[in-house]
């Protein structure tokens, strides 16, 4: 399925890998929901780091600082990837947080699932209503298709309450060719998995 060209998601998921040769990180985004789901790629790459990636990072690339999201970012082509840094970052958890709490998918650091539901969900908050709004949210259902546990309790009232208002919306989902009678049947674990 896509959801981005696939000339771009390739060149990103080349750059990954390139990435991960060279540097130490957590993966998290888009890329990272993929790894769990296989279901939509991303053309953004998003890692957390801790201090001395950061620097091994800026002394190989040419970063800009994005003081109101508190990141650093650079590009290369049409890829852009958003760094954050341990006691700097703050994404709906801190940066140590994610860190602690992660393992390996295919050689790749990622968060447990329920560190990434709760770090999309507050994506999916804050964007809202918008094109990374909307793939956000698809790739929350994803992650909800796939795991085996209730996650509520990794996610703030007013961010569950807002998630599960979205899920009783949704009546179809074509981007994940989720018909309308494939969407009744699956909200009812999505829903499950947040504990309603």
């Amino acid at each position: 399925m896509k959801y981005y060209r696939e000339s771009v998601t390739s060149l990103s998921f080349e750059f990954l890998k390139e990435l991960k040769k060279e540097f130490r990180f957590v993966l998290i985004g888009g890329w990272a929901v993929w790894l769990y789901t296989k279901q939509l790629k991303s053309k953004d790459i998003d890692i957390v780091v801790d201090l001395s990636e950061l620097a091994k990072l800026k002394g190989k690339y040419a970063f800009s600082k994005n003081e109101r999201l508190k990141k650093y970012e650079f590009r290369r082509g049409e890829v852009q990837v958003d760094v954050y840094s341990v006691y700097y970052s703050d994404i709906g958890m801190k940066a140590e947080e994610i860190i602690k709490n992660c393992h390996v998918i295919e050689g790749l650091r990622v968060p447990k699932i329920e560190v990434l539901v709760a770090l999309k969900a507050v994506a999916f908050m804050n964007r809202k209503g918008s094109a990374k709004g909307r793939k956000d949210f698809l790739d929350l259902v994803s992650l909800l298709g796939v795991a085996d546990k209730n996650l509520s309790k990794y996610l703030k009232d007013d961010v569950l309450s807002e998630l599960v208002e979205e899920i009783k919306l949704t009546t179809k989902i074509p981007e994940l060719s989720l018909n309308n009678h494939q969407v009744a049947r699956e909200k009812k674990k999505w829903l499950s998995n947040l504990g309603r």
